[in-house]
C-alpha cells in the first residue's frame, strides 16, 4: 500500500477508498475494548447516510451504565438511538434507504438470547431473514470469542460455539468484513480488500 501523508493512518486509508458509501452489509469483529465500536462508527459518520443505532445492550450496573455512557459520547450527535436486546426485525425490516444501522453489537444480542431463554435457531432466523430485507446499509459489530482458552464451564463453552457460529455466518453472508485489533482495521473481504 502506497502511504501518503493524507492516508497515513489506516482508518483513513480504508474510509477514503469506500468513497462515502457503504455496502449492504459490513461485518466488524475484533477483541474485547479494540475498537471495533470506535471504526464502525467512523464507517457509518464518514458515509452521507442517516445513521440509525441499534443498541444491544442491557443496563443492569453501574459500570455498564458508564460503557453505554461512553459509547454515546463518543459517537455524538447525529445518531437515531434504538434499544432492542432481542427483537432486531422490527428496526431493520423497517429501516430505509438512505440509511446506515449500525448494530452493536452481536454479542451482547447474542448473550440476552441465551441467558433470556429464547430459542437460539429461531432468533438467528430471525435475524438473517430482517438482514436479508433490509433497506438500508447496515454495519454489524461482533467480538471475536475463539482466540482465547476452552472456557470451564457448559453456558461459556455453549455461548463461545454459538458465537463462533454465528460470527461465520455473518462474514459469510457481508459484503465487507473488516477485523480491528489494537485500534487498527484490517479488511477481510470485500471493497476495503483492493
Amino acid at each position: 500500500m502506497l502511504v501518503t501523508s493524507d492516508t497515513a493512518h489506516p482508518l483513513v486509508w480504508i474510509r477514503n477508498s469506500l468513497k462515502n458509501s457503504l455496502p449492504s452489509l459490513t461485518f466488524v469483529i475484533g477483541g474485547a475494548a479494540s475498537g471495533k465500536s470506535r471504526y464502525a462508527e467512523s464507517l457509518c459518520m464518514s458515509s452521507s447516510l442517516e445513521r440509525v443505532y441499534l443498541a444491544t445492550s442491557q443496563v443492569y450496573d453501574a459500570e455498564m451504565a458508564a460503557k453505554v455512557s461512553k459509547h454515546v459520547a463518543q459517537r455524538g450527535a447525529g445518531w437515531r438511538t434504538i434499544e432492542a436486546p432481542v427483537d432486531l426485525a422490527p428496526t431493520l425490516t423497517q429501516a430505509k434507504a438512505g440509511e446506515v444501522v449500525l448494530l452493536d453489537c452481536l454479542t451482547l444480542w447474542l448473550t440476552n438470547v441465551i441467558l433470556g431463554d429464547y430459542d437460539l435457531s429461531e432468533e438467528t432466523s430471525r435475524l438473517l431473514s430482517a438482514l436479508d430485507a433490509c433497506n438500508a446499509a447496515v454495519v454489524v459489530v461482533s467480538n471475536e470469542v475463539g482466540q482465547g482458552i476452552v472456557p470451564d464451564n457448559a453456558l461459556s463453552r455453549k455461548f463461545r460455539n454459538a458465537q463462533g457460529q454465528l460470527n461465520q455466518t455473518i462474514a459469510a453472508r457481508a459484503d465487507d468484513v473488516v477485523a480491528v485489533m489494537a485500534g487498527l482495521p484490517l479488511a477481510l473481504k470485500g471493497a476495503a480488500r483492493r
